[in-house]
């Protein structure tokens, strides 16, 4: 059986581009703010994860079942509804921050907002620095 093949991998697309494609004016510099934000908590980058995410940082993976992968650290898109905020170490496992942060709701390994001014910057930059070093801790180099 052929392995899965992952759909969002990491693209050489501009991000600025993408930003300024956002046709919702708040929206769009909602994104802007997300981008520093993430990129100051991640020290990293921000980089285009197929059409329509942007991803921070490199974080290799290995299931148990030998399966392995390459993924970043944490991202978001802007989608429809909500932006949704994707922190691969889960971001429901810090219920104390979650407690702090504002308007959301959460996923498995997804935070959802529907605008910035709904919660607390500093109190999500706390979570995704949170998020980033415990995904550190786990990571496979």
């Amino acid at each position: 059986m052929a392995k899965a093949e992952l759909k969002t991998k990491k693209t050489t697309a501009s991000v600025a581009s993408f930003l300024s494609a956002i046709p919702d004016d708040a929206r769009r510099e909602d994104c802007r703010r997300l981008v520093k934000l993430m990129q100051q908590a991640i020290g990293a980058e921000p980089k285009m994860w197929g059409e329509h995410v942007i991803g921070f940082g490199d974080y290799h993976y290995k299931y148990e079942s030998g399966r392995e992968n390459d993924w970043f650290v944490a991202g978001f898109s802007p989608r429809k509804a909500n932006i949704t905020l994707y922190l691969m170490s889960g971001a429901a496992r810090h219920s104390a921050i979650l407690e702090r942060l504002g308007k959301h709701k959460v996923g498995k390994g997804c935070l959802y907002i529907k605008q910035l001014s709904d919660i607390e910057l500093p109190v999500l930059k706390e979570l995704v620095e949170s998020c980033a070093r415990e995904l550190k801790k786990k990571s496979v180099s």
